[in-house]
């Protein structure tokens, strides 16, 4: 009886094992895609000129279609609305590139922002993958953080103090490096994620703000 009860745990850790890993290589297929997709939007963006989109349009297309992803997560509509997002994020992401090109350093700071993200980024997945740790604790931290942030944001919206928008900025740094080790997490634990398209969208929107606050924070350092 307790041979049979461990051959059945070990198959049990087989099948969790081998739906976690195939959950990873789905996600990170899908981000790979989705951000491609988005830089070439970024670019039909700056090639056309378009001017920075007003931030309520900004709000609804954004929020909107994130909507939209997470009612059809679970069908095939799901990848189409994810690459709809995404593309939209990127569009909207051309103007702010043009901006900063347009500096006397903005190539470079463009540059150090996408190799900072990047380094970020394989280095807080390496540390949820190699580790293993569960990093679960970290989802009431993004809760209260996300809520400041919002308020911050909107404060800066009206008062446009550089100081605050260096906190801002930083703020969505942090945020964005706990949301990238959370939902590792939860997709190695298999304690919340094993939807491969929700996944890949708060991995992407975890991206996104990090590299947009990065390069604030490279534009204000810079007194650009």
């Amino acid at each position: 009886m307790a041979y049979q009860e461990s051959q059945i745990s070990r198959q049990q850790s087989q099948v969790g094992v081998s739906n976690t890993s195939k959950v990873l290589r789905n996600t990170y297929g899908l981000l790979a895609m989705t951000l491609l997709f988005s830089a070439v939007t970024a670019g039909a963006a700056m090639a056309m000129g378009i001017e920075r989109m007003n931030i309520l349009v900004f709000f609804i297309g954004a929020y909107g279609l994130m909507f939209l992803v997470h009612k059809t997560a679970n069908s095939a509509m799901g990848l189409l609305t994810t690459f709809a997002f995404t593309g939209f994020m990127g569009f909207t992401l051309g103007p702010i590139l043009n901006a900063y090109l347009a500096m006397p350093n903005g190539a470079a700071l463009v540059m150090n922002a996408l190799a900072m993200t990047g380094l970020t980024f394989i280095g807080l997945s390496a540390v949820a993958l190699i580790t293993k740790k569960d990093f679960s604790f970290l989802g009431n931290f993004m809760m209260a953080g996300a809520i400041v942030l919002v308020l911050a944001m909107v404060a800066g919206l009206f008062f446009q103090i550089p100081a605050l928008m260096l906190m801002v900025s930083a703020g969505f740094v942090l945020f964005s490096s706990a949301a990238i080790l959370y939902q590792t997490s939860e997709i190695v634990h298999r304690a919340g994620e094993t939807n491969y398209i929700l996944a890949t969208i708060t991995l992407y929107v975890s991206i996104y703000n990090l590299f947009v606050s990065l390069l604030s924070l490279l534009g204000i350092m810079s007194s650009d």
